[in-house]
């Protein structure tokens, strides 16, 4: 792997790493399944499939994001507003 692409996937892991800690079904498992996935594609050494792989790790990080904000939505209208009839 090359030394930019070297720091670029571990800046994914680490950013999917932190972002784990609040997951749904907990920070173990979230992890475990990060590491695996991980390891899954530790043999890629295509430079653009390297790249393919990143951006997905990228698209998940905003789907995890998008995911938090909604749940933190669910809970502020949940405490402040009365439910729909």
């Amino acid at each position: 792997m090359a030394n930019p692409l070297k720091t670029e996937v571990i800046r994914l892991y680490k950013n999917l790493l932190y972002l784990g800690r609040e997951y749904p079904q907990g920070a173990a498992y979230f992890k475990q399944r990060l590491k695996s996935a991980f390891m899954k594609n530790k043999d890629v050494t295509d430079p653009e499939k390297i790249k393919q792989l990143v951006a997905r790790g990228d698209h998940v990080i905003k789907e995890l994001e998008a995911l938090y904000f909604l749940r933190k939505y669910r809970a502020m209208k949940k405490r402040y507003y009365e439910p729909e009839k």
